[in-house]
């Protein structure tokens, strides 16, 4: 992908709203700073909801519209110091897109600078180890590979990747976060939207709840805020309001406004954009904030909350959750198993297939949506045993896996390097539970050794892979060393799959048909296969999967 379009970008902003809204009670839980009243997430939410709801009304959109929505909307959407600065990195980012008919990496890049800029600008005493902190570092990173790649999901990969490691030094940065053992949680918040939005770039469907699919959205029991005393609240009301001019706010009386403020209390942001200045501000007189908000013109959207109470609250729930949680796991330990065994899958069929050989626990995820470091972790936390087997059933997965063997202390983890599904079955089928997990081990990767695989995809673009001519829409079959045939149409791609995989040692094939195959094309395809191979056993699945119409596993 080397370009943006208008289009486009709408369903990628509308899936970072998503994927934010997914994970707001987790950040929620996250929040310790600059005070642990537990409103990060649903701050953040409040704010990209606002502008997603103007997004999502555009039927046509350009990128001038977008950039005016997104503008517009967060910022008089815009809750809590989080929330302020969030929306003054998407009104930087607009600036950048707004006259551009498609975005580039170059202007992807110019565009994070300029969102960077615009937030740093608006806070008066930015503080790092916080949302600013990692949006800074993913601008750097962007400006650094705008020269090097035109790919914009590479781009975007890497781009978070460096967000991820930034964000994971935050505790480092900040003591409060490094007590209470949590990254920053308006960081955190920002790293969900832009991997909402690279999941929307992909094509990928973006759920409203992370639970709905048993997937952890938060940590296995809630930080303890216990430690941080209501007395490091040093001003204990956010006030935040919008001033609807009735005349030009000059730059002269921002910064008198700012000078105020800053006598009055902290957290300040105060951003004028056209006839609206939004104001943020923790203080202990709102009032005093509200009649000097007065003299410039009339206050809407005006709200005030007590976070010294807030933060007793959330230490409440706190500990009526643990305690729920501390009686779930004590319940849990009489039915700890020897072994447990999580696996990367794809598609209701394939799910199936793993629960009924063993898998405790699924994660969702293949080759157009790798899950990351933090998802296996989740995974394992979720799975009531000493030893864990992780099998990540693609190549581009093992890493990440590898990383969360290394970051679990108290269980063991062992990465089975299965880079297929079906080496993955093959695996699962042939563990031994009176071998040790060393044995298993080195006698689940001799077995995947036997495996071969194909999987029948379409061809995006023309080009030339390992000397074959392939037009856009061909019909791919791509082997475990490349490509296998580019044929016409879906069968012949899977006949020339097997034709080149199966020899006389093979002995048995099993076709795993995907969510757009129907099972009627699937069996015609299975028995045209046994009239062709008659000397080997050929079985056919339905493993839901979606991209490959098949995946074909021979033994």
């Amino acid at each position: 992908m080397d370009t943006i379009d208008a289009k486009l970008l709408q369903k990628a902003f509308l899936a970072g709203a998503s994927s934010l809204e997914a994970k707001k009670e987790w950040i929620n839980e996250l929040n310790v700073f600059p005070v642990p009243d537990g409103d990060t997430g649903t701050n953040m939410t409040l704010t990209i909801m606002s502008a997603a709801k103007e997004v999502a009304a555009i039927e046509d959109p350009t990128m001038g519209s977008l950039a005016k929505a997104i503008s517009s909307g967060s910022l008089r959407g815009a809750r809590g110091n989080s929330g302020v600065i969030l929306s003054q990195l998407f009104r930087g980012f607009t600036k950048e897109i707004k006259g551009v008919e498609t975005i580039d990496t170059t202007v992807l890049a110019n565009a994070f600078v300029r969102a960077v800029e615009t937030a740093y600008k608006a806070v008066m005493k930015p503080k790092e180890g916080t949302i600013l902190t990692v949006a800074k570092g993913m601008s750097e990173k962007a400006a650094q590979l705008a020269p090097q790649t035109t790919d914009i999901l590479e781009f975007c990969q890497k781009v978070i990747e460096e967000g991820d490691a930034i964000l994971s030094r935050t505790p480092e940065m900040l003591p409060v976060l490094k007590q209470a053992g949590v990254v920053d949680s308006g960081g955190q918040g920002l790293m969900q939207v832009v991997k909402g939005c690279l999941e929307g770039l992909q094509g990928k469907e973006v759920r409203l709840s992370a639970a709905e699919d048993g997937q952890s959205s938060g940590p296995a029991v809630p930080v303890d805020k216990s430690q941080i005393e209501t007395a490091s609240i040093k001003f204990g009301y956010c006030t935040e309001f919008i001033i609807n001019t009735e005349r030009e706010f000059t730059e002269e009386e921002e910064h008198g406004f700012k000078a105020y403020l800053e006598e009055l209390g902290d957290s300040i942001v105060v951003v004028a954009d056209e006839d609206v200045v939004k104001v943020h501000v923790h203080t202990d007189h709102p009032g005093q904030a509200i009649e000097k908000a007065l003299t410039y013109g009339s206050l809407s959207r005006l709200k005030i909350d007590n976070m010294r109470e807030e933060h007793q609250e959330r230490l409440i729930k706190d500990s009526e959750k643990l305690a729920a949680q501390q009686k779930a796991v004590s319940e849990q330990k009489a039915a700890k198993k020897p072994f447990g065994f999580i696996a990367v899958s794809v598609g209701e069929g394939l799910t199936e297939i793993f629960k009924g050989i063993g898998a405790d626990y699924l994660i969702e995820g293949g080759q157009t949506m790798n899950p990351s470091t933090e998802d296996i972790l989740n995974a394992v936390d979720k799975v009531n045993t000493d030893t864990i087997f992780v099998l990540p059933n693609n190549k581009n997965i093992i890493l990440a896996a590898e990383q969360a063997m290394h970051l679990v202390k108290d269980k063991k983890i062992v990465v089975v390097p299965s880079k297929t599904v079906p080496q993955g079955i093959t695996a699962l089928i042939n563990f031994m539970p009176d071998l040790t997990a060393e044995e298993n081990l080195e006698n689940m990767k001799a077995e995947m050794a036997k495996v071969k695989t194909g999987q029948v995809t379409y061809a995006v673009r023309t080009t030339n892979i390992d000397g074959m001519d392939i037009a856009q829409g061909d019909i791919m079959a791509i082997g475990d060393g490349g490509m296998l045939a580019a044929e016409k149409t879906i069968p012949d791609a899977a006949m020339k799959a097997m034709e080149a995989m199966i020899d006389g040692e093979s002995e048995l094939v099993t076709i795993y048909y995907g969510a757009d195959v129907s099972e009627e094309d699937a069996e015609a395809l299975c028995e045209k296969a046994r009239e062709r191979f008659e000397d080997v056993e050929i079985e056919l699945q339905n493993g839901g999967q979606p991209v490959y119409y098949y995946m074909i596993s021979v033994e």
